[in-house]
């Protein structure tokens, strides 16, 4: 038996096979898990199939850049579920340009406001219509950061300002909902290649950066962060939320590192 047997779980922001989210989704089915997915209109034909893999049905269209269609969501999911314990926040979007040159070039007001309100402000949303679900349960919220919500990373640009955004955002829920009996973390993830991570100018160099510098000398993957979610949405993990868990090989350890002895610096 699993130690998420018994527990209902809505992923919302799978993509690809390629993504974090998907990762997670295989974790949780594996521990047991039934499964609902949200994805954006032209996502259908990649995530319906995905789901049917890990035996859901339930998947349904939401975009989390407007309230009246995330309550649509929701008001669909009632019709399958009557209630659920975790929820999945997979979402980051900034327009192309906002990650392109210097951040203070390609820094808008509207890329700023596009970046923080799908990025940070849709976990808020989705939390609110959850509670509904949640309510009477050891509910679980886990949401996706990244290392450069705390330190300057090139390309990430507004991006690393909305995810600072959103790990403050996790604080906050945590302190509201945690005598409702939820909790809410966040995993902050090394680079892995996905769909969302390929808009990223030099994201190859990133990779190979991390891969020589971290610990563990290798790249996380999608199943590395699946994992941990898990735990962080199960029972085991029930003494612990407002936490930003690095799944990143121990990389956001690291103060300064050389290369080994005979290799030009």
């Amino acid at each position: 038996m699993g130690f998420l047997n018994g527990k209902r779980a809505l992923i919302v922001g799978l993509a690809t096979d390629r993504s974090i989210a998907w990762g997670i989704a295989r974790a949780m089915h594996r521990e047991g898990a039934e499964l609902a997915f949200s994805h954006i209109e032209r996502m259908a034909d990649r995530v319906v199939p995905l789901a049917k893999e890990l035996g859901s049905d339930i998947t349904f269209e939401m975009d989390v850049a407007a309230d009246e269609d995330i309550a649509r969501g929701f008001a669909h999911l009632k019709t399958r579920w009557d209630a659920f314990d975790i929820l999945v926040h997979a979402v980051a979007f900034a327009p192309r340009e906002a990650l392109t040159g210097s951040f203070i070039d390609a820094t808008t007001r509207d890329g700023f406001r596009v970046a923080h309100d799908i990025s940070s402000y849709s976990l808020t949303a989705l939390a609110r219509e959850s509670l509904p679900f949640m309510k009477g349960r050891a509910g679980a919220i886990v949401a996706l950061s990244y290392l450069g919500a705390m330190r300057s990373l090139p390309g990430y640009n507004v991006m690393g300002l909305a995810k600072a955004s959103l790990e403050a955002n996790v604080r906050f829920l945590a302190a509201d909902l945690g005598p409702l009996g939820i909790r809410v973390n966040a995993i902050s993830a090394g680079p892995i290649k996905t769909l969302s991570a390929a808009g990223i100018p030099g994201l190859r160099k990133m990779l190979a950066h991390v891969a020589a510098v971290s610990p563990i000398k290798r790249n996380v993957t999608i199943d590395d962060v699946g994992n941990v979610a898990a735990f962080l949405c199960s029972d085991l993990a029930a003494g612990i939320t407002g936490e930003v868990t690095y799944v990143d090989g121990g990389f956001n350890s690291v103060g300064m590192s050389f290369p080994p002895e005979g290799e030009a610096g």
